[in-house]
């Protein structure tokens, strides 16, 4: 649509100078070529192009840098709480653990054992969370720059991370109660 100066006058005009050396360097020289032009028009509020999209990005940047802080809380909560999840559960289970290595059970079958429970746990996790995040990703379509909401590899290495994360959190009661004394824990 054609807007006539004359009804919506222009308050500021940008201009932009491409430099090959600093741009913070060049500034006398525009503002003299300037001047030279028409000695009545200021020259203000001079910005890097690295300014420019630092203030224009720095919202979305800001909400983006929150969302990785706390993506980065919860996986350690989520990681704490598999990880007292199965500790729990081994120390409910000592007895039976006793008994299967009276039994001949080996160190690894424990640790088996006990690695399956947290990788059927976070195998459920994940697949609950997928489901969650396909489904709040159009909320979010807005914050991603040149991404598709619903990117395969994406969902994947998020899944690998936290099945990864299981297992780790997984490993430390898997060790101690391979290492259950049988006597012991029969008393």
């Amino acid at each position: 649509m054609y807007l006539p100066t004359l009804f919506r006058p222009q308050q500021t005009v940008d201009l932009g100078v491409r430099t090959s050396g600093n741009p913070m360097g060049m500034v006398a020289a525009v503002r003299a070529q300037v001047a030279a032009v028409d000695r009545d028009q200021p020259v203000s509020d001079i910005q890097t192009m690295e300014q420019v999209i630092d203030e224009s990005l720095g919202q979305r940047r800001l909400t983006l840098l929150l969302l990785a802080l706390f993506a980065g809380v919860a996986l350690a909560l989520a990681m704490l709480g598999i990880y007292g999840a199965i500790a729990y559960s081994v120390l409910q289970r000592t007895q039976e653990l006793g008994i299967r290595r009276a039994l001949g059970a080996q160190h690894a079958d424990i640790l088996r054992l006990v690695l399956r429970q947290g990788l059927t746990l976070a195998v459920a996790g994940v697949a609950l969370g997928c489901g969650g995040a396909f489904a709040l990703t159009r909320l979010m379509k807005t914050l991603l720059f040149q991404m598709n909401t619903a990117d395969p590899a994406t969902y994947l290495a998020v899944a690998l991370l936290f099945v990864a994360v299981a297992l780790i959190a997984s490993y430390v009661p898997a060790r101690r109660a391979s290492k259950v004394d049988p006597m012991a824990a029969l008393r």
